[in-house]
């Protein structure tokens, strides 16, 4: 009887190691989230730009400068689990300072187009630089995407991000007020890009805060976006003259080439667009009105099954299918970005909201704190 029992534990023993191993084989990895940083380049001026690299739990990959705020790659699982990085930027400082197509970053003060670079507050007219055409565009010649921000990693049960900080000057860009501003990105373990925005004032100024990303959700480089499948929550867009600046009408956008109220492709209807160059570059006016956080676009790249939803508690969306890209920009990898290679969702008050008093209301004042939420959230088919 001895004899058999201590044949006997030996073989419980091995039974039982055996199927420990089996089901730690069954049980998915658990990647440890974490952060690091290296440096990115230098500025004319001598300064060094950081690089931080945030990976969260589930394995996704997340780079960013504090150079502009800007996003250089962010890498996310397809269909079949394979990471692709979806963002089009450069492998170094360098791209960024040439380029000025503005990719992976922070917008500031005010996202978007300003007319003729005036508006009044209080009866007093401010002026700033004209840099695009007759109007100003994200902020003027030196707007919050080409200054250095100040970086605090974060690091908790919800993710991994950073803290990034900048305080602009009063005349900064020609805007009023000493402006201090915290953008907060996170990656978070639920596969999202979550940002989140917060600004105070001493003095009344325009403000309007975006992230000017351009996605291509079957990897940046990798041929246009045309085949990509939206759906934008809403019923009207801002009509806009020749400049792209509003005219003040909120159109329908049912029977016009602007329909994304149902899965369309964004190359199927971009040639009756007309203009040059030709494709989307407007601001739809989200159904949520900009009251709360809500889901404001949904999008599908069909080939690698990767999905994209955007969250956000503003009022508009500017939808552009880089329509200025023209194959003179070699970004990571040394690809070629030619037109219509990557689109961008830049959640925002609307285009030129400090001249027009009918659209939601875009002037910060002393005593008041801006804050806002924005949620890019991934996952695949």
């Amino acid at each position: 009887m001895k004899k058999s029992f201590f044949l006997f534990v030996p073989i419980i023993f091995i039974s039982a190691i055996s199927a420990i191993m089996s089901a730690c084989k069954q049980q998915p990895a658990v990647n440890p989230q974490s952060i690091a940083k290296a440096e990115f380049g230098k500025l004319p001026d001598g300064r060094l730009a950081d690089l931080y690299t945030l990976t969260n739990k589930n394995g996704l990959v997340m780079k960013v400068t504090n150079f502009g705020c800007t996003v250089t790659a962010l890498s996310v699982p397809d269909k079949n689990g394979i990471l692709a990085d979806i963002v089009l930027g450069f492998n170094d400082l360098q791209g960024y300072l040439k380029a000025t197509a503005y990719f992976g970053a922070i917008i500031g003060r005010y996202g978007n187009r300003i007319a003729k670079g005036l508006f009044k507050i209080d009866g007093m007219t401010y002026t700033l630089a004209k840099n695009n055409g007759p109007n100003t565009l994200h902020g003027g010649i030196t707007g919050f995407d080409k200054v250095i921000w100040e970086a605090t990693e974060v690091n908790d049960s919800t993710g991994v991000g950073l803290r990034l900080h900048y305080l602009s000057k009063n005349g900064e860009e020609g805007f009023p007020g000493n402006l201090d501003v915290t953008v907060t990105y996170m990656l978070t373990n639920a596969n999202e890009f979550r940002i989140g925005y917060e600004a105070t004032t001493d003095k009344a100024t325009p403000l309007n805060l975006t992230q000017h990303s351009y996605f291509n959700l079957a990897g940046a480089g990798n041929g246009d976006v045309l085949g990509h499948q939206v759906i934008i929550y809403a019923q009207r867009y801002t009509v806009v003259d020749s400049t792209l600046i509003p005219t003040g009408e909120l159109r329908d956008v049912k029977g016009t080439p602007f329909d994304f109220t149902q899965t369309q492709t964004i190359g199927a209807k971009i040639n009756e667009l007309g203009g040059k160059p030709v494709g989307y570059d407007h601001n739809y006016v989200l159904n949520s009105g900009g009251t709360k956080l809500t889901l404001a676009v949904s999008v599908i790249e069909p080939v690698s099954g990767r999905m994209m939803d955007v969250y956000t508690d503003q009022p508009g969306v500017q939808f552009y299918t880089g329509n200025f890209l023209d194959g003179t920009i070699t970004g990571k990898e040394g690809k070629v970005y030619n037109q219509y290679y990557g689109f961008c969702l830049e959640t925002q008050k609307f285009p030129d909201s400090p001249n027009q008093p009918t659209f939601p209301n875009s002037i910060l004042k002393p005593g008041e704190t801006y804050k806002s939420t924005t949620i890019y959230k991934f996952y695949h088919q």
